[in-house]
């Protein structure tokens, strides 16, 4: 199933202002991945970079906190992700923006660092993005990203239908060894947020954008009724024995150098 972009683009722009305060766990897997960079990135100051899929701004910040960027080249589906980052804040970076589908835009040449965090799972063709970005990768340079598994979300799968298809962690190794990359780390892991009613799990889904799959799937109060009932296999005691349902996040974690 081909993933529409402009119906992403649509409910990512309804969620931004409500993306950072509920983004719990993706805020992790940006630390998390910046972390991993400061490990095998051995220089600190880097000439060009593209951010692809930069939201309300997290990655970014984390990046210029840590990197001295001299031209950075901002990429997502929507506008209205300009007003998270002030070019003022960076005056050593020249900010560049790309807004619009990463796959259908030309990318800037010879880069030293492109990087994403939980956005490549939106990618339709990611065998030929990651092609695209080793063309205008320097020799030696960095592609580092997180995305999401197979168990992503997969209580809202089972119950729903409703979903991506996600790539498992061999899959995304053969594709970058095939595309010319050598891989540095490659990890996973699973997180779990807890909610105390299914309802509040749709609601953190909504306010981070994630409904952006689910386009055709229109909740009626019987539909909701019986996903609530449903979504109790999903759910354990807490020590005041109290229900808490569970939402799972399957973060991969990737770095990688081209080949010379």
């Amino acid at each position: 199933m081909m993933i529409q972009k402009s119906q992403v683009a649509q409910r990512f722009a309804k969620a931004h202002q409500s993306y950072d305060a509920h983004a719990l766990v993706q805020k992790q897997i940006y630390q998390h991945l910046m972390q991993l960079m400061q490990q095998h990135l051995p220089a600190k100051q880097l000439g060009k970079a593209l951010e692809v899929g930069c939201g309300s701004g997290g990655l970014t910040r984390e990046l210029l906190l840590n990197f001295q960027i001299n031209q950075l080249f901002l990429n997502d589906l929507y506008s209205e992700v300009q007003q998270h980052i002030s070019a003022s804040e960076y005056p050593e970076t020249q900010m560049n923006w790309l807004i619009g589908d990463i796959e259908a835009q030309p990318l800037p040449q010879h880069l030293d660092l492109a990087l994403s965090s939980s956005a490549l799972q939106w990618i339709n063709d990611l065998n030929a993005l990651l092609q695209r970005i080793h063309q205008v990768l320097n020799p030696q340079a960095y592609l580092c990203f997180s995305t999401f598994g197979p168990q992503n979300l997969q209580e809202i799968k089972a119950l729903t239908g409703q979903g991506l298809h996600y790539q498992t962690l061999p899959e995304i190794q053969a594709l970058l060894s095939e595309a010319g990359f050598e891989v540095l780390h490659l990890s996973e892991s699973l997180e779990t947020l807890r909610f105390d009613h299914p309802k509040a799990v749709l609601q953190h889904l909504k306010a981070t954008g994630v409904t952006a799959t689910s386009s055709r799937h229109r909740w009626t109060k019987q539909s909701l009724t019986q996903f609530y009932q449903d979504y109790q296999q999903f759910s354990q005691l807490d020590d005041a024995g109290l229900p808490q349902y569970a939402l799972s996040y399957h973060p991969i974690y990737c770095i990688a150098r081209r080949r010379l």
